[in-house]
């Protein structure tokens, strides 16, 4: 965890649950990006416990073009979906992972 309550974690790297994350919103981050990615494999992460858990995720999607999302995955108990919040384009593998606003 940080060293700040509330906020995001130090990045590391993606595990197969972050994938099974990027897997479940790839449709709506195409839509918001206006294009089909051919690739799109989840490669490094942060994450914040909210009441629930907010994912900031970057997905290479081919070449050397990645993109970043922020993912909110509520609490278990309420039931309900995961929430693709925003999408960064134009990335970089070398591009730093920093909280956008939605």
């Amino acid at each position: 965890m940080s060293g700040i309550p509330g906020g995001f974690t130090e990045t590391r790297l993606a595990t197969k649950e972050e994938q099974q994350i990027c897997n479940a919103v790839k449709n709506k981050a195409e839509e918001l990006a206006g294009k089909n990615f051919a690739v799109f494999t989840a490669t490094k992460f942060r994450s914040q416990v909210v009441a629930g858990i907010n994912y900031l995720i970057k997905v290479h999607v081919g070449g050397a073009e990645c993109v970043h999302l922020l993912v909110f995955q509520p609490l278990p108990c309420e039931g309900k979906s995961l929430v693709l919040n925003g999408i960064q384009t134009s990335k970089h593998q070398d591009d730093e992972l920093v909280p956008f606003k939605p």
